[in-house]
């Protein structure tokens, strides 16, 4: 009876996802908030917070999961303003890691880095030891100031966690960049 508990407790933390961004909405998130429409032909994605890694090998694959934009930006942000980055309040966090947020101009093929969390993502500082309860679901930064105008850039979110199996986890949002004069913007790629 108690191996069964047991197994059934432990089944019940596997089941449970690792961690997606919520806002904003990410490319065909069943759990993002204030989504756009689906594209025509698409279907919802419910498996956000798997890691790439976990994907058929494809040498071929582009880093946004889904290719296809939103019919519109899921949001619309402003050159050198805050903005906040929320995810999902039921995700496993493996201990932290390092996590990025970046901008692409060109559909997702290149990024360039508009912020970075390293080593104690989704913590508030060192932990004591391993952990999969997230202390931080919400992220505020300023974008920077020389982001160029566009109705279809590409924010991404990034994750490596801290002890996980070398997973890699990304999720991709189409949003729109408004208040800037530039007419490029380059950071650490």
């Amino acid at each position: 009876m108690i191996f069964i508990l047991a197994s059934a407790l432990l089944l019940a933390g596997l089941a449970a996802g690792h961690i997606s961004v919520i806002s904003p909405c990410p490319r065909y998130s069943s759990i993002g908030t204030n989504c756009p429409v689906l594209p025509a032909g698409q279907s919802l994605d419910t498996d956000m917070d798997t890691p790439i890694s976990s994907v058929p090998l494809n040498l071929h694959q582009p880093l946004c999961k889904h290719t296809v934009p939103w019919p519109k930006p899921a949001a619309t942000w402003k050159a050198g303003e805050s903005v906040t980055i929320k995810f999902d309040p039921d995700s496993v966090i493996h201990s932290g890691g390092n996590m990025e947020f970046s901008i692409s101009y060109d559909g997702g093929i290149t990024f360039a880095v508009i912020y970075q969390m390293l080593r104690y993502a989704f913590l508030n500082g060192k932990p004591s030891g391993e952990t999969n309860a997230a202390q931080v679901l919400e992220y505020t930064f300023t974008l920077p100031n020389d982001l160029p105008n566009s109705n279809s850039a590409v924010f991404a979110w990034t994750w490596l966690p801290a002890s996980a199996d070398r997973e890699f986890y990304m999720n991709c949002a189409d949003v729109a960049i408004t208040g800037s004069s530039s007419n490029s913007y380059t950071a650490k790629e």
